[in-house]
C-alpha cells in the first residue's frame, strides 16, 4: 500500500522521468535525431553469445515456429468450435438421445478446461521446457480425438471431449510463451497479431464447417478431421520447433549495453545473429547448435526454481491490476463468443431462419471481424510502441503504450455482443443480418484486444518472472 500512496504523491515531472517495470530503451537519445531512427532500435531482451538462444536463430526458424505456433492454435480452436453447429443434427444422431440443453456441455465442458488446464501445464512448462510439454499435449489430443470419433455413447463422448479441452490448453497459454521467447519486444506486436488471427480464426472456420461435414457425412467425421490436423501439427512440432527456454544469465545485459540491429529482423531475410554485436569472450559457431541438436527434447539453460514456486506464481500476478484488467477483458469476449458460436446456430435453425445445415454461415461475420481485427493490430501495435519512445524524448518505452489500440476494440466488441442479443431476442426475416454483423463486431475485439493485452501483461510483469513471458 506504501508503494501505491508514493506512486500517487509523484509529481507530472517526476513521472515523466520515471522508468516503472516493463520500461526498455528502444533507441539511443542521439538516434531520436536522424532520418530513420528506427534503423537503431535497442534489442530487448539483450540477446547471448550462445547460438541455441532463441533470439540468435535465422529469421527462418522463427517464421517457421511462429508458423507452427498459430496453425496449433487454429486447430485447438477449430476442434473446440466444430461441434457447435453440427449439435441441431447431433441431437437425433447421439445415443442415447439427449436434450439440447445438455448436448451444450461437449462444448461448455471442453472450452472450459482448456482454460483452467493451463494451471497445470504453464508451471510444468516452466520446469521441464517447453518443447516436451508441447509434444506431449499435442500427441495426446491426437488421441483424445481418436476418442471422440470411436465414442458410442454420449457419456464417453463427453469424458473424451473433456479430456481433449484440457489437453490443447498450451496453445492458449505455452504457444504465446514460446513466440515471445523467440521474438525481441518491438516485433512481439506484429507477432501476435498474426497468432492472434489463428487463434480466432480457427474458431470461426469451425463454426461454418462443422454443420455441412455433420450433415454430410455424419458428425464423428468432424472428430477424424480434428484428428487429421492436430497430428499434422505435432508432426511440425517434432521435427523444427526446438526448446524456446533459455538462460541468458543475470549478468548478460550487462555485458551488452550496446545491442543494437540495423532494421527489425521479422522483415529481414538473413540471420538475426548477423546484425548482433557481442561483447564477450566466446564466440558463437553455428555448428554447435544443428538440427539434430535442436530435436532435443528437455529444459535448455539452468533452473532452479521447483515446480511448487512456478505453480505459485501465475496466483501472485493478481497482485497486478494490469492483470485483472486482460483477464476480465478477455474473459468477458471470450464468454460471448463460445455462447454466440453455441446458441446461433439453434436461433437459425429455427423458425423464421430455417437454415438448417447452413447455420454455420453464422460464424462468416466472426470470421471478416477477425482479419479486420489482424490487420489493424499488425500495422498498429509495434508502431504505437516505437511512436511513444520517440516522443518521450528518451528513447524509452513502456508496455502501457500498445493499450489505446485495445480501446476501440473492446468497444466495438462489447457492442456487437448487444447487437448479436437484440437481433436474436426479435426474430424476423432480416434479423439474421444483426446477428452476423454483431458476431463480425466481436470478432474483430477478439482478435485485438488479446494480442494488445497479453503483450501488455509480458512486458509488464517480466521482470518480476511471473509466467516467464
Amino acid at each position: 500500500m506504501s508503494r501505491w500512496a508514493y506512486a500517487f504523491r509523484l509529481s507530472k515531472s517526476e513521472v515523466a522521468l520515471s522508468e516503472p517495470p516493463g520500461t526498455l530503451r528502444l533507441y539511443d537519445l542521439g538516434d531520436l535525431h536522424s532520418a530513420h531512427p528506427e534503423d537503431n532500435i535497442h534489442l530487448n531482451p539483450q540477446p547471448s553469445s550462445s547460438p541455441a538462444d532463441p533470439l540468435n536463430w535465422p529469421a527462418w526458424r522463427k517464421y517457421a515456429i511462429l508458423a507452427i505456433m498459430s496453425l496449433y492454435a487454429a486447430v485447438t480452436n477449430f476442434n473446440a468450435a466444430v461441434v457447435g453447429p453440427a449439435l441441431p443434427i447431433m441431437q437425433y444422431e447421439v445415443q442415447p438421445v439427449q436434450p439440447f440443453a445438455k448436448l451444450n456441455y461437449l462444448v461448455a465442458v471442453n472450452v472450459l478446461l482448456i482454460g483452467t488446464s493451463n494451471l497445470i501445464w504453464v508451471p510444468v512448462a516452466n520446469t521441464v521446457g517447453r518443447r516436451p510439454v508441447l509434444i506431449f499435449a499435442m500427441l495426446a489430443t491426437t488421441a483424445f480425438s481418436v476418442w471422440c470419433g470411436v465414442a458410442r455413447s454420449f457419456g464417453s463422448l463427453l469424458a473424451a471431449r473433456a479430456l481433449q479441452g484440457f489437453s490443447t490448453g498450451p496453445a492458449d497459454a505455452i504457444a504465446p510463451n514460446v513466440l515471445g521467447e523467440v521474438f525481441f519486444v518491438h516485433e512481439r506486436g506484429r507477432a501476435m497479431a498474426i497468432y492472434s488471427v489463428f487463434l480466432a480464426g480457427g474458431g470461426f472456420v469451425g463454426g461454418v464447417s462443422g454443420s455441412y461435414i455433420a450433415n454430410h457425412l455424419g458428425y464423428k467425421y468432424i472428430f477424424w478431421l480434428s484428428t487429421v490436423l492436430i497430428g499434422f501439427v505435432s508432426m511440425l512440432e517434432i521435427l523444427l520447433v526446438p526448446e524456446t527456454s533459455f538462460s541468458r544469465g543475470r549478468g548478460n545485459q550487462a555485458q551488452n549495453p550496446s545491442v543494437q540491429h540495423p532494421r527489425p529482423p521479422i522483415e529481414d531475410d538473413k540471420p538475426s545473429t548477423q546484425a548482433i554485436e557481442v561483447h564477450q569472450n566466446s564466440e558463437m559457431s553455428s555448428g554447435d547448435f544443428t538440427y539434430l541438436s535442436s530435436l532435443k527434447v528437455g529444459l535448455v539453460g539452468d533452473y532452479r526454481d521447483s515446480i511448487w514456486q512456478h505453480a505459485l506464481r501465475p496466483w501472485l500476478s493478481l497482485a497486478f491490476p494490469g492483470t485483472w484488467i486482460v483477464m476480465l477483458h478477455y474473459g468477458g469476449l471470450l464468454g460471448g463468443l463460445i455462447t454466440i458460436s453455441t446458441i446461433g446456430p439453434q436461433f437459425l435453425a429455427a423458425p423464421p431462419y430455417l437454415w438448417r445445415e447452413h447455420v454455420g454461415l453464422l460464424s462468416l461475420g466472426g470470421l471478416v471481424g477477425c482479419l479486420l481485427g489482424s490487420v489493424a493490430t499488425f500495422f498498429t501495435a509495434d508502431r504505437l510502441l516505437s511512436r511513444w519512445a520517440k516522443r518521450t524524448g528518451r528513447g524509452l518505452a513502456e508496455p502501457e503504450s500498445r493499450l489505446p489500440a485495445m480501446f476501440f476494440a473492446l468497444l466495438l466488441a462489447t457492442t456487437g455482443i448487444w447487437t448479436f442479443g437484440f437481433s436474436a431476442a426479435d426474430p424476423s426475416q432480416r434479423g439474421w443480418v444483426g446477428m452476423i454483423v454483431g458476431y463480425g463486431m466481436l470478432g474483430f475485439g477478439i482478435t485485438q484486444v488479446p494480442s494488445i493485452g497479453f503483450n501488455y501483461v509480458c512486458s509488464n510483469q517480466s521482470p518480476w518472472k511471473t509466467a516467464r513471458c
